[in-house]
């Protein structure tokens, strides 16, 4: 059972550091993206703050990779502690149980709004909106629309494996009720 617990430990560490890497390196991608381009004899640079759904998935993404290596850190601490033998107290074994379960959510639906939004945002960029006479920008700026479109790949890599995440932390709730406790008698 001890055995058994410990890869659970192990694979939710990895699959931890892998959506760490996926929602930095998304970040870094939508954050650090510029282009600058001539324009009817005017330069201008395009930059993340320039769509405000750009921003806001720069700064989730960083949330969620910060999180997601706070996250790993108590795996490496579980890992230990269980590897050893100890028993962590049934209560608050409990409640840090469903504070992760509610982070997780929170953290998987934070990630995968913004990237939405921030997809929605792009495909004006790259159709644009005649109604509206915006001009398509990923004729101009392609080189940005490329990473941005990295950074959405990414960011919704990461989104997934955040809901993989939050799944296994529902499983790991409902493991600390045993199934009679609540049966109807």
């Amino acid at each position: 059972m001890v055995a058994a617990r410990v890869s659970e430990v192990k694979a939710e560490g990895v699959l931890r550091g892998a959506c760490a890497a996926l929602a930095a390196a998304a970040a870094l991608l939508v954050g650090l993206s510029t282009q600058t381009e001539t324009v009817l004899l005017v330069r201008k640079k395009a930059t993340v703050k320039d769509v405000q759904a750009l921003w806001v998935l720069a700064m989730a993404a960083a949330a969620a990779a910060g999180y997601h290596l706070l996250q790993l850190l108590k795996c490496f601490y579980l890992g230990r502690r269980v590897g050893g033998g100890a028993s962590p107290c049934r209560r608050s074994s409990r409640a840090l149980a469903w504070t992760c379960l509610l982070l997780d959510k929170a953290c998987a639906y934070t990630t995968f709004a913004t990237t939405v939004a921030a997809a929605q945002a792009c495909v004006i960029a790259l159709d644009g909106a005649h109604a509206l006479q915006w001009t398509k920008l990923c004729n101009i700026y392609t080189r940005f629309c490329e990473q941005i479109a990295g950074s959405l790949v990414l960011g919704m890599l990461a989104a997934v494996g955040t809901a993989v995440l939050s799944a296994a932390s529902a499983r790991n709730v409902f493991r600390h009720y045993s199934p009679g406790t609540y049966a109807a008698h």
